[in-house]
């Protein structure tokens, strides 16, 4: 596996920074429901694990692989297709720098509007072509992290699914293990402003 973007003193820096409102809230939420220890170490010790130890995805390949980088960075499976990459930021900078291009939402019956926070997109990124991806737009990576760190920690199942109401959204909020660690984690459309998708 390929990634495109690895930083990695930043993951440290992410971890911190992320501590604010959302993950702050969910932190006071988990230690409620006994899903984490209330010191706020071992919690940033929690969410490295499970968002940023490496691991790998192929049996035959090597440690490259994380929760964060298949979610908000992307990556490619042998140069031969893309992972992940669920992340509106990432998907916003990587066009902007014309690395990636937009092909075009997927829907069933009805356009996207803007009120629409949830997207399902067809684009290229590397001269490789993802047929359908879903991802939030317009809320903040530390949001997306805090929500799908809660799906994780209140269940044990190898894929998790929980459905949402957000105000005039319902959504199917997606959560697959690799181990311990996050292996994707996906909002998934289901209807907006009364309408089925």
């Amino acid at each position: 596996y390929d990634f495109c973007g690895r930083n990695g003193p930043t993951q440290h820096i992410w971890v911190y920074s992320g501590m604010r409102a959302s993950q702050g809230r969910a932190h006071v939420y988990l230690i409620g429901k006994r899903k984490s220890r209330s010191a706020l170490r071992r919690f940033k010790s929690q969410l490295y694990y499970m968002w940023f130890r490496l691991y790998h995805r192929d049996r035959n390949g090597g440690e490259d692989s994380s929760g964060f980088e298949h979610v908000f960075v992307g990556e490619t499976k042998f140069g031969r297709e893309i992972l992940g990459l669920h992340n509106w930021v990432q998907f916003y900078l990587q066009e902007k720098q014309e690395i990636l291009d937009y092909k075009g939402y997927k829907a069933r019956d009805n356009d996207p509007n803007e009120d629409d926070h949830v997207l399902n997109v067809q684009f290229s990124w590397h001269g490789l072509v993802k047929p359908v991806a879903s991802a939030f737009v317009g809320v903040s990576p530390e949001f997306e992290m805090a929500i799908f760190t809660i799906l994780f920690l209140t269940s044990t199942e190898k894929t998790t699914t929980a459905v949402v109401n957000l105000d005039e959204y319902q959504l199917e909020m997606v959560v697959h293990r690799h181990g311990r660690s996050i292996g994707t984690a996906y909002p998934k459309l289901l209807s907006s402003n009364n309408r089925h998708v």
